[in-house]
């Protein structure tokens, strides 16, 4: 009793650890035709040769033995001295290439030589398995059965794929001999030779070959870069109100990825612009009937007269309490019609109900910024496209003419400055990352960072207080900018809006909301502003203080070349203060992402991680929505944003060079060997 106990607790032990693989190492051989015949268990020693035999002998004889053939030696005078187990069809193409005098009876085949009777009964049931045989290889082969002049058609019988398989692999055997060597070693994946495959030029391609084999990686994003330049895309912003089948009726070609990875190629990019500046000057002729002047482009922007006004965002407390209310009333509206519009061209983009809620939202967008200007009248427009909306527009009004005024110019204080005999301290603040980065970019990074910076630091009262007084020291004790102004406490400010600026509305969109509800109460108080602030709680007080002096904050910079140190030195150390991080309240979106080039974004996607292989493949409009999704799920912004020092560069940088061996597959002359490529190619 005693031992069955030990025997079944022995099995449950050995069932609940894993077994070791078996491996078992394979007698390869090389052995002479003439020696080969086939074993007479094979099970289809039978049947009669199939028709295909002659197409897999032209295969054989183009790109040599690729798999070999497990035999088992010769038993007695009747049998030759290798049998084949697996392999009949292999053995017969190459029977019929001796006949043919392209070989003789001392061609060396390779042979698995299997001895066990249990391996060899493997075998026999087993014919179909296909023997490990790297892509690149694979490759190669195809490449010689091309310049044996084979067509796809007799490849794809032999070797039991789908014809578009072998086209496939065709377009991969042109490559640089560099780019299969680099497949080979790992150095290349199959995803990246796809890509370099569908570089036209060769000499280009050779040059990215040979940099991937010599080890210094390969830089997706710039092929993909060139191929969007190159080319109009499906997911073009005309297509929102030019759909396939009517770009397709008016003789527009269209050409599909060889590899099914990409979005299908418009060819005809002037027929896809001439019908959608017809669709858009129709839905403009509704507006120029109603007296505004519209300039409709599917390009640069026109210049237009100086005397006009661009209309945009109103920020609070420009206009009177009611009319700032109607206001945004209209902005919701305009935002309700937008979404009216979304929804009519994902129902059908070519329909008239499209074109009549695009008319109503523009309507709206007028009336909208009509009142955000006081009431004037708008006058031109421009009209472009989107990808959203089917059309973006902005609107202008005559410019103003500006009033008389004869009150002197404030005068710069007249006394004398000493030079510094004391040079202050700065905190040691990170150089900024200005690399792949122009100044436009440059511009927008620290605007949506003083942005950021100024929601922070409204957040924390005490850290702008001592803002406040820093300021306070610097104007008055070390007279730094101390210039006159209409107010008895000569401390001159302004309110951060900079040109072409957008306001973000969950971060210093946030603060100007606040500070309209702050000039509503006092209007309501009928105080004089002393009087209301001085009969504030202390605990509003601060508040209001933290808020006046974030929307001061600007850290803006316009160009590379113009590094403010001082400034960031200060905005480093009050972001210490207040803790600012941005991703309480924001998260990169389209607008800010779409002036990043595409190795920018690619490189946000690496630091967010895990690497995606499929974020190469994306034409920029998609890698923009990927990254704001992916940002937005994981509350992540890059650092500087938060004015804090960027961490992991180097890392990231070496998750982006290394990338999965993908090169690695199964191939064998048999109906099953396309599963076996596709899970390589996987």
């Amino acid at each position: 009793m005693t031992d069955l106990v030990s025997v079944k607790t022995a099995v449950d032990e050995t069932a609940a650890s894993p077994l070791p693989a078996l491996i078992v190492k394979r007698d390869e051989r090389a052995v002479r035709l003439g020696d080969v015949g086939i074993a007479r268990e094979n099970l289809r020693f039978s049947e009669p040769p199939d028709d295909d035999i002659p197409t897999l002998a032209a295969t054989l004889k183009a790109a040599g033995q690729l798999q070999r053939l497990t035999v088992r030696p010769g038993r007695g005078k009747k049998e030759q001295a290798w049998m084949a187990l697996d392999g009949r069809r292999r053995r017969l193409a190459l029977g019929l290439l001796l006949a043919a005098g392209d070989i003789d009876e001392d061609y060396p085949v390779t042979v698995y030589v299997e001895t066990d009777p249990i391996r060899q009964a493997a075998a026999v049931l087993l014919t179909n398995t296909a023997v490990p045989v790297h892509v690149a290889d694979v490759i190669a082969a195809i490449g010689r059965m091309l310049k044996s002049r084979l067509t796809v058609t007799s490849m794809a019988r032999a070797l039991g794929y789908a014809e578009i398989e072998i086209k496939r692999l065709a377009a991969l055997a042109d490559l640089p001999r560099d780019a299969l060597n680099a497949l080979r070693l790992g150095r290349l994946t199959l995803k990246q030779a796809r890509l370099l495959a569908r570089l036209p030029d060769k000499t280009e391609q050779a040059e990215l070959a040979e940099a991937a084999l010599e080890g210094r990686g390969f830089a997706e994003w710039r092929v993909i870069e060139r191929l969007d330049n190159a080319r109009v895309t499906a997911r073009d912003r005309r297509c929102a109100l030019v759909d396939l089948p009517t770009y397709s009726g008016a003789g527009g070609r269209t050409e599909t990825d060889l590899f099914g990875e990409l979005t299908p190629v418009l060819l005809d990019p002037d027929i896809l612009t001439d019908l959608w500046l017809r669709r858009a000057r129709g839905i403009a002729a509704v507006f120029e009937a109603e007296g505004v002047a519209v300039h409709v482009t599917a390009g640069p922007e026109p210049d237009l007269p100086e005397d006009l006004e661009a209309l945009g965002y109103v920020y609070g407390g420009a206009l009177p309490a009611g009319e700032m209310a109607r206001y945004r009333d209209q902005r919701e509206a305009y935002q309700t019609r937008a979404q009216a519009v979304r929804v009519a061209l994902e129902a059908a983009a070519g329909s008239d109900a499209a074109d009549l809620a695009i008319v109503d939202m523009i309507h709206a967008r007028i009336a909208m910024d009509q009142t955000g200007c006081g009431g004037r009248a708008v006058t031109t427009m421009t009209v472009w496209p989107s990808s959203e909306t089917g059309v973006d527009l902005r609107c202008y009004t005559p410019v103003e003419p500006e009033a008389e005024d004869g009150a002197e110019a404030d005068r710069e204080d007249s006394t004398p400055l000493a030079s510094p005999a004391y040079a202050p301290p700065e905190v040691e603040t990170s150089e900024p990352d200005i690399e792949g980065v122009n100044h436009a970019l440059h511009a927008v990074r620290t605007d949506v960072a003083t942005r950021g910076l100024i929601r922070a630091l409204a957040d924390d009262p005490s850290a702008a207080l001592t803002a406040l007084i820093a300021r306070l020291f610097n104007v008055l004790v070390r007279r730094a900018h101390a210039g006159r102004a209409d107010s008895a406490l000569a401390i001159t400010a302004s309110a951060f809006n900079p040109a072409g600026g957008r306001v973000l509305e969950t971060l210093d969109g946030d603060v100007r909301r606040r500070l309209d509800c702050r000039r509503a109460d006092w209007e309501a108080s009928s105080k004089t502003v002393i009087a209301w602030v001085h009969g504030l709680a202390h605990g509003e007080k601060m508040g209001l203080l933290a808020e006046l002096t974030a929307v001061s904050l600007d850290v803006r910079e316009e160009k590379t070349v113009q590094i403010r140190r001082s400034a960031r030195a200060e905005a480093t150390e009050l972001a210490r203060l207040c803790d600012a991080n941005i991703t309480l309240h924001w998260t990169p979106d389209a607008p800010f992402l779409q002036t990043h080039p595409k190795g920018l974004l690619t490189g946000m996607l690496i630091a967010m991680g895990p690497e995606d292989p499929r974020d190469a493949a994306l034409k920029k409009s998609e890698l923009v929505a990927s990254v704001a999704e992916q940002a937005a799920a994981l509350s992540w912004a890059p650092a500087s944003l938060s004015w804090r020092p960027e961490r992991g560069n180097e890392e990231n940088a070496d998750r982006a060079v290394t990338a999965a061996d993908d090169g690695a597959g199964s191939f064998a002359v048999t109906l099953r060997g396309a599963a076996a490529l596709d899970a390589a190619a996987a």
